[in-house]
């Protein structure tokens, strides 16, 4: 019989939005540069893949190595990496001569949390 790992919920607490729901009031300046600074990050396609790669990534984490074939050269896909941790969308961590990504653990909530419905 096949076994079922099931993973934590994160407390409300524990996540740090950046904004509240777009529904629930206007954004103030600050809030709006740093909403922006991310949606244009991911406002091209392949920052928006390597995210998006990084982010499905079994355990949470990619190495460089894994997400680079996206159709563009090496050196491009790491000035795009390097957008999205500009942008505070992605965290690294070097291991040897490798770069390991995780998604910014507030971020993926933070981003569902200014699009949904206030409560």
């Amino acid at each position: 019989m096949p076994t079922t790992n099931t993973l934590p919920l994160l407390e409300p607490e524990s996540v740090a939005p950046c904004c509240p729901p777009l529904t629930e009031r206007p954004l103030t300046a600050e809030e709006a540069v740093r909403t922006a600074a991310m949606f244009k990050a991911l406002g091209d396609p392949v920052r928006l893949r390597l995210f998006s790669l990084v982010a499905s990534h079994a355990g949470g984490e990619a190495c460089v190595c894994d997400i680079s074939d996206v159709g563009v050269s090496q050196p491009t896909v790491s000035h795009h990496l390097k957008k999205l941790k500009e942008a505070g969308l992605l965290t690294s961590e070097r291991r040897g001569t490798w770069v390991y990504y995780r998604v910014a653990p507030e971020v993926l909530a933070a981003m569902a949390g200014l699009l949904s419905a206030s409560r």
